[in-house]
């Protein structure tokens, strides 16, 4: 949905074979797929099933693409939760659990398909939030469910594991042509804030946030256009900016 959903609309109107991985598929009508130019007539799509919260499903994601047969130009790290107290299958808070391990593990265990591929990319998207996480990760808290209101803690370190993972993979790839860039989307206005506590939704109502097409816009960047020679970068309004410090911490 929102920004992920704009995305496969896009890579499929540029001809794509998109890959759709998540808890549900993906439902378009036609007048979706007539937003843009045209939809390309070597586009198609495909589904396999995913929870990011459950490592367990994760493998058996990576083995559904696998037994695919397909290249992997673009692996596009795009799920996310914010809001939501809990733990994963595994025992990990939720937000780092499922913004940063699962999508860790998914890379990992596609690594040979990208170094087959190559040139070929990992395009994370992360946070501003990430500068809420001004100390680095609480390592003796990953375990443990959040304890906090809105978990905006848990988040930002969720996104700061998503910036550090994305520089740490930029450097282990770059000689074999592999290319990985994180992002900050922008404040947009999708689903993602629909576990806000009750008295926090009228904020949002007032504060002014993209639509989930101009959220999507340094996600498609990154995917399309971003040069090699940017790999291991932080982007935001489609060219890279800096991380916060801690974010630049190696």
């Amino acid at each position: 949905s929102g920004i992920g959903r704009v995305t496969v609309l896009r890579l499929l109107d540029a001809g794509w074979h998109v890959v759709v991985a998540g808890r549900s598929a993906p439902k378009f009508d036609d007048q979706e797929l007539s937003r843009g130019p045209h939809l390309h007539r070597n586009a198609s799509m495909d589904f396999l099933p995913l929870d990011l919260a459950d490592l367990d499903f994760v493998q058996d994601c990576a083995k559904g693409f696998l037994s695919l047969g397909l290249p992997l130009d673009a692996l596009v790290l795009n799920a996310g939760v914010a809001g939501m107290r809990g733990q994963t299958e595994q025992g990990f808070e939720l937000a780092f659990g499922l913004n940063h391990l699962g999508h860790f593990l998914l890379t990992q265990l596609l690594l040979e398909k990208l170094r087959q591929s190559a040139p070929s990319r990992v395009v994370t998207v992360a946070s501003r939030a990430h500068y809420f996480a001004q100390d680095g990760i609480d390592w003796s808290k990953v375990r443990k469910a959040s304890r906090s209101w809105f978990g905006v803690k848990d988040y930002a370190a969720s996104k700061l594991a998503n910036i550090w993972f994305s520089r740490v993979l930029a450097r282990q790839l770059a000689s074999d042509k592999v290319s990985c860039y994180s992002l900050h989307p922008g404040v947009v206005k999708t689903g993602i804030w629909r576990y806000a506590p009750v008295w926090f939704k009228p904020v949002l109502g007032v504060r002014s946030m993209l639509t989930p097409e101009q959220g999507a816009m340094t996600s498609l960047h990154c995917i399309l256009h971003a040069p090699q020679h940017e790999t291991g970068l932080y982007y935001a309004n489609c060219r890279p900016v800096f991380p916060s410090t801690m974010g630049r911490n190696e």
